[in-house]
């Protein structure tokens, strides 16, 4: 009796380890599918992933491509504006500058755009409208839309102007005016702080406004 009770505690005992096998290699099948169902769901992201970066770099190079399109008709546009605004400079505004600074008292005798090449003194510059008289000298930067930068570089251009003048024992007093088609209030501002006349379109003509109050007209 003992020994058959034995063998039936030792089926029960192998049975029931063998379901925890069972169920263990059933677990093991279910965690590797889920392993290799991750991993393809990994591959797929990876590869949709792959993809996109592709087309993105695809994307990023056409649009660079069409920038570099833009930014060479914008170029070409902007070398015809100039063209046709250094026109309009030299055969509109020049002869009208001579009447409407001589409304603020300059008797100023002729208008010419200038450039000016001394390779000896290494001064080299270009005036869009140079007025002269026996006693005065007024230079004029002419811009679209003039920036801070663009005042700037005027001041260093009258500065050499001087310069080029002492240098050549011409002792008259230099003035400067910038002139723009759009002038922005704090660049029309810091163009007369710097002493430079102010000219702009007002109707159908231009107006000149003189450095007043707190600036003055600076000479060179």
């Amino acid at each position: 009796m003992e020994t058959t009770q034995a063998i039936h505690e030792w089926r029960a005992a192998a049975d029931e380890i063998w379901a925890v096998l069972n169920r263990t290699a059933q677990i093991q099948e279910e965690i590797d599918h889920q392993l290799k169902e991750t991993a393809r769901q990994m591959r797929e992201r990876q590869e949709a992933t792959d993809r996109q970066m592709k087309e993105t770099n695809r994307q990023m190079k056409e649009t660079n491509r069409q920038m570099k399109e833009t930014d060479r008709q914008l170029n070409k546009r902007f070398g015809e504006l100039t063209n046709r605004f250094g026109d309009m400079v030299e055969y509109m505004v020049l002869p009208n500058l001579l009447t409407k600074f001589e409304e603020l008292g300059f008797a100023f005798t002729q208008a010419n755009r200038t450039k000016i090449e001394d390779k000896k003194h290494g001064i080299f510059m270009e005036i869009d409208a140079l007025l002269e008289n026996g006693d005065k000298v007024m230079a004029v930067e002419i811009k679209i839309k003039p920036s801070v930068e663009d005042i700037n570089d005027h001041v260093e251009r009258m500065e050499k102007l001087r310069r080029y003048a002492d240098l050549r024992g011409d002792r008259r007093k230099y003035r400067g005016a910038v002139a723009g088609v759009v002038f922005g209030g704090g660049e029309k501002t810091y163009a007369l702080k710097k002493g430079f006349y102010v000219i702009e379109p007002s109707g159908d003509t231009f107006a000149i406004t003189e450095p007043q109050g707190n600036y003055h007209p600076h000479e060179w």
